[in-house]
């Protein structure tokens, strides 16, 4: 912080404050302490480009202003405090009354990217237009493990719009239509014991276990490929709890294996946004395809497994009564789960078909 202020750009350990503080004021490169290679660089590239320099000079004088002056710090004190102070007792939820021809959203549909909502573009129509006709009772979000660029850029390929709520990175970012405001709240939830370097330690020598590329990477998840004929889930998990990381692995696809802090996932952050956004989770269809949408098909939804090729991967879901498995793939699926809980009968005039 005393560099930013000085409009000194930083190179800094990637682990606890530099993190918080580099996401705030852009003024430098996050670290492993341990890769001597990878601290060369960031200084040497630091110290030679006068632009990016200049640059993240300004962005740390602008930063600690914005963040970490006094007036800030206390603004979002009070931001934070005010509402406890105010909520002297719990406050009831009524659900108000329809007035004549006007509907509430009530509802909500969340469902992953690949393998399930995107694959065939005829049934992805159809569920579209029976999106469009019901968009003024019911949520549509995405949960996904993909970047936020990434599936953005998949939903524009397919003609698929904006959701009302978008998850990415496996559970780690939440945003919110209409301009993808991304839920600070939530990423200060999810850091509650996340030491990502630590984790990466651990990990570093486990054969079949290869890190992806630092584009796949980000502050609250570390992405590996794994090859489940080497390198064993169960006990990669166990590992990690014997070295003390409260960490939530996810292994998907069946390649893909993910280790994000211990309150991310994309089930916890569905729960998040059901409580923040007031819909109900008994009148929430969930479909998913893999291992990583495993904890939204569990609870109080209406879940939907769709059939896929990894459908395996959720195998030990197939003993609990109230998960439908559709015969159908991609978003035709989806559309037979709706009629199969006959999601949209009780709207007046409406039907699901």
């Amino acid at each position: 912080l005393e560099a930013a202020a000085c409009g000194l750009p930083i190179v800094a350990t990637e682990d606890g404050g530099p993190s918080d503080i580099i996401r705030n004021c852009r003024n430098g490169y996050l670290i492993n302490p341990l890769d001597k290679t990878a601290i060369a660089e960031a200084l040497l590239k630091t110290l030679t480009n006068k632009e990016e320099w200049h640059r993240f000079a300004k962005n740390g004088l602008q930063g600690v202003r914005r963040h970490y002056s006094w007036q800030a710090h206390v603004k979002k004190y009070l931001a934070v405090i005010r509402p406890l102070v105010e909520k002297t007792e719990p406050i009831a939820r009524t659900n108000p009354r329809r007035r004549p021809g006007v509907l509430f959203r009530d509802r909500a549909i969340f469902t992953s990217l690949d393998l399930n909502l995107i694959g065939d573009r005829e049934s992805l129509s159809l569920l579209l237009k029976l999106m469009q006709k019901h968009h003024k009772s019911t949520i549509f979000g995405i949960a996904t493990g993909c970047r936020l660029d990434d599936a953005l850029a998949r939903l524009k390929l397919y003609n698929i719009p904006q959701p009302d709520v978008l998850i990415s990175g496996q559970g780690t970012e939440i945003h919110y239509a209409p301009d993808l405001t991304k839920s600070e709240d939530w990423e200060r939830h999810i850091n509650h014991l996340w030491n990502p370097q630590d984790v990466r330690a651990i990990l570093a020598e486990i054969p079949g276990l290869k890190m992806q590329p630092k584009i796949n990477q980000s502050a609250f998840k570390i992405s590996y490929y794994i090859d489940p004929m080497v390198a064993d889930v169960h006990e990669i998990r166990k590992l990690l709890l014997r070295n003390e990381q409260a960490v939530n692995a996810v292994f998907s696809f069946g390649q893909f294996f993910d280790v994000l802090p211990a309150r991310a996932s994309k089930g916890l952050a569905l729960r998040w946004c059901a409580e923040k956004l007031g819909f109900p989770l008994e009148n929430t269809l969930v479909a998913g395809v893999t291992g990583g949408d495993a904890d939204m098909l569990r609870g109080n939804t209406l879940a939907t497994v769709v059939e896929n090729r990894h459908r395996t991967e959720l195998s030990d879901l197939a003993n609990i009564e109230d998960i439908y498995f559709s015969n159908k793939e991609h978003a035709a699926g989806i559309l037979e789960a709706l009629e199969h809980y006959r999601f949209f009968a009780d709207e007046p005039g409406m039907a699901a078909s």
